[in-house]
């Protein structure tokens, strides 16, 4: 069984003969504020967003509340001054009730919205919901268990690496493939906020892409946008972007883009992939238009029948009506079988071969 090639997001298409899905990652920037949730929706949309997506979970479904050194928070990590990982979650968490609003806004804006469950309970919830695809986060590699429940809905998934080893994304497919579900997506990804654009191994996209047979794409965590644009380039049909506007100071807002860097973002990404083409090698319709500015072969002075053709009464010049200048060799030395005037356009049947 392979992965498919093509495939629908809740109506969207993603796939090879597709334009890029653009996905539109809230986060912790609804700083669990339902009419902030709202306006971050709209304001995708609005900026070229294809999808929305949301990060479902409890600080008590991801972690325990304890302080232990297990659970303390370096001081070198972005999120640092949380100290502990239950305090973090628990201020950047989307709470069931924030779940339903966000889903039940969607659907009647006819907004496409999905999320990234993190715990079994989760999937059921989002089940409920009618969640169209799901999203399995970097450090999720690993919970098999949750794989193994989002596969079985059948339902689409986009797999983020940022955490994975070789084996670890084999593992995760072949579990996906077990449930025989093969709408599937993997993201390059690097898990660091923000990510250093130098880590950002875009290439590593056209690898996945040989190696796997499936479809790829870029969760990316860089500012800016360069990293979007040029995954395009290399195969990338699906961008996800941690989005926020201005002025809204959240958990993730260090790291996400705002609503001008987005708008500019998709408006590069579609003007990248009209450049793209299909491949094919040949004359674009519009440079036919400057044909003749090629050169071929004219008459540069009178030639009289029976004269000798020589470099001096021709010449490889623009445009290109005459005589092909692969025949200039050939011709040279030869005698004229007829009167030619200059500016005459250079013909094969003018040369005496005899």
């Amino acid at each position: 069984m392979n992965f498919k090639k093509n495939f629908k997001i809740g109506g969207k298409k993603i796939g090879l003969n597709s334009r890029a899905l653009i996905i539109a990652e809230i986060s912790a920037n609804h700083n669990q504020n339902f009419q902030t949730t709202k306006k971050l929706i709209i304001s995708a949309i609005k900026n070229g967003a294809d999808v929305i997506k949301i990060q479902t979970y409890t600080a008590d479904g991801l972690t325990l509340n304890l302080k232990t050194k297990d659970f303390l928070i370096k001081k070198d990590n972005a999120w640092g001054k949380d100290k502990y990982l239950w305090k973090l979650y628990k201020r950047a968490e989307t709470s069931t009730n924030l779940t339903k609003k966000i889903f039940k806004f969607c659907k009647s804006k006819k907004i496409i919205a999905f999320s990234s469950p993190f715990d079994l309970d989760t999937v059921d919830l989002l089940e409920q919901l009618n969640c169209p695809a799901y999203k399995i986060a970097s450090p999720e590699i690993t919970h098999i268990p949750l794989i193994e429940k989002i596969a079985s809905t059948k339902k689409p998934i986009i797999l983020s690496l940022g955490l994975s080893s070789i084996k670890d994304i084999e593992l995760a497919l072949k579990t996906i493939k077990k449930k025989r579900n093969l709408k599937v997506a993997i993201l390059q990804c690097v898990a660091s906020y923000p990510a250093k654009i130098n880590e950002q191994n875009l290439l590593a996209i056209k690898q996945l892409i040989k190696k796997y047979k499936i479809l790829v794409g870029l969760s990316d965590h860089s500012l800016g946008y360069i990293s979007p644009i040029t995954s395009i380039a290399l195969g990338a049909k699906v961008i996800e972007k941690h989005f926020n506007i201005k002025k809204n100071i959240s958990p993730d807002s260090f790291f996400s883009t705002n609503e001008d860097d987005f708008n500019l973002m998709v408006k590069n990404i579609r003007l990248t992939e009209a450049s793209l083409g299909n491949g094919k090698i040949k004359i674009s319709k519009s440079s036919k238009k400057n044909y003749n500015t090629r050169r071929s072969i004219y008459v540069s002075r009178k030639i009289k029948k029976g004269e000798q053709i020589t470099n001096k009464n021709i010449k490889i010049i623009r445009p290109g009506y005459g005589l092909h200048p692969k025949f200039y060799r050939h011709i040279l030395n030869k005698r004229s079988k007829i009167n030619l005037k200059f500016g005459d356009r250079f013909k094969l049947k003018y040369v005496d071969e005899n």
